[in-house]
């Protein structure tokens, strides 16, 4: 059974696409970002809702305060990526949620109430967004390198004071630059992942 897709295009999006370590220094332009999310904002969600919040790490000074908040392997590969961006789930994007949408009576009725609920779901679904959101740098022609190794904590603090911020991922940005791949890592097969029942 074929995709829909074509073999370039998976290729691209899957097959090639690598977590890179080392970029070149061509510049990401807030062009190619802002394609980037126009693409991916589509993509599903529970109740079409859509809790993930991007911070681009432009200044020197905010990649310095960033870098201090990696993991030790993370800080060299974060100081010099063409950019960096943090992504976190907003824990009050019920405030975002359009009034004329399908669902809205039902997901304020969910959503409207205790922060621990919120908190949850924003957690799920800005997590899903993260991995459209490195999909559709992939299909920008780009490279990614999504990273969980940090202080969540500090960043949490240093870039999102007013608490109703969680760092989820740190993704570096650009052109793959030399040795940028680690060897691929194997992956579950079909079998090992699939049962009917």
């Amino acid at each position: 059974m074929t995709l829909a897709l074509d073999s370039a295009a998976q290729d691209l999006l899957f097959r090639e696409a690598r977590t890179a370590n080392t970029f070149t220094d061509e510049p990401v332009t807030d062009g190619q970002v802002q394609a980037i999310y126009d693409l991916v904002k589509y993509a599903p969600t529970a109740f079409n809702q859509q809790p993930l919040r991007v911070v681009l790490v432009r200044s020197a000074e905010a990649r310095e305060r960033l870098v201090g908040h990696m993991a030790e392997g993370n800080r060299p590969k974060t100081a010099t990526a063409p950019l960096v961006a943090i992504l976190a789930a907003d824990n009050e994007f019920h405030e975002e949620l359009p009034t004329q949408f399908p669902h809205f009576p039902q997901a304020k009725d969910v959503f409207f109430g205790e922060r621990p609920v919120r908190e949850k779901s924003a957690a799920l679904n800005a997590s899903l967004q993260v991995g459209y959101f490195i999909i559709g740098i992939r299909a920008a022609g780009l490279a990614a390198g999504p990273m969980t190794g940090f202080d969540a904590d500090g960043i949490n603090k240093e870039f999102f004071p007013e608490g109703d911020h969680s760092v989820l991922a740190v993704v570096n940005i650009g052109k793959p630059g030399t040795d940028a791949w680690f060897p691929r890592s194997p992956r579950l097969t079909y079998d090992e992942v699939v049962t009917t029942v």
